[in-house]
């Protein structure tokens, strides 16, 4: 992800987030850091059910969850909003945790977050990944059991054992081509820097 660029203006007083953190220190650390980018609408909970109150009657245009907030329920908070069917089912979700394995990072991916962010939070790192969020043109899809942003980052071609055509797709054939391949050398030298004389 590159930086953001110094002089880019972004207003976010506007924008309403939920932080779910399993400790009043965790909660007051977010919520200073998301007042210093000028959130000024911050619901804080440390329990899942009272999290879940306040989105029956309050819309929230980003959450904040630590995912091992009340013993690991923050996997299945994430899993049942994006299941939900509701007004909340794609709010964007950043993930923040500690000491993060390669199955926390599954499951986070798994159960729809957008982002996974590890602590301890820096500023300059939450608001990269809020910019990436708030950016991100990635659909939300729906594939077996999983609901969320698709997970695909970037096309890397037709599965494995599928030439990358449908049924429905024409067929048309390729014609010869009409003048000779370039070599290695034209190739090269079209991309070589070349020194310009004034």
């Amino acid at each position: 992800m590159s930086n953001l660029d110094p002089n880019a203006k972004i207003n976010l007083s506007k924008v309403a987030v939920m932080v779910i953190e399993s400790s009043a220190h965790a909660l007051d650390v977010t919520s200073q850091i998301l007042k210093g980018f000028g959130v000024s609408a911050i619901s804080r909970f440390d329990k899942i059910a009272d999290a879940e109150k306040h989105l029956s009657h309050r819309k929230v245009d980003l959450i904040v969850i630590d995912p091992r907030v009340g013993d690991g329920a923050g996997y299945q908070f994430i899993s049942s909003l994006r299941h939900s069917g509701g007004r909340s089912a794609y709010v964007p979700v950043l993930l923040v945790a500690g000491h993060l394995r390669k199955s926390d990072i599954a499951r986070g991916r798994d159960t729809g977050a957008n982002f996974i962010v590890s602590k301890p939070l820096s500023p300059t790192t939450l608001l990269q990944r809020l910019m990436w969020v708030a950016r991100d043109k990635r659909p939300f899809v729906e594939v077996g059991k999983y609901i969320g942003p698709d997970r695909r980052f970037k096309y890397e071609g037709p599965p494995d054992g599928s030439d990358g055509r449908r049924n429905s797709d024409l067929r048309t054939p390729l014609g010869e081509a009409s003048e000779p391949n370039l070599s290695q050398d034209e190739v090269d030298a079209m991309i070589k820097p070349q020194r310009v004389m004034l």
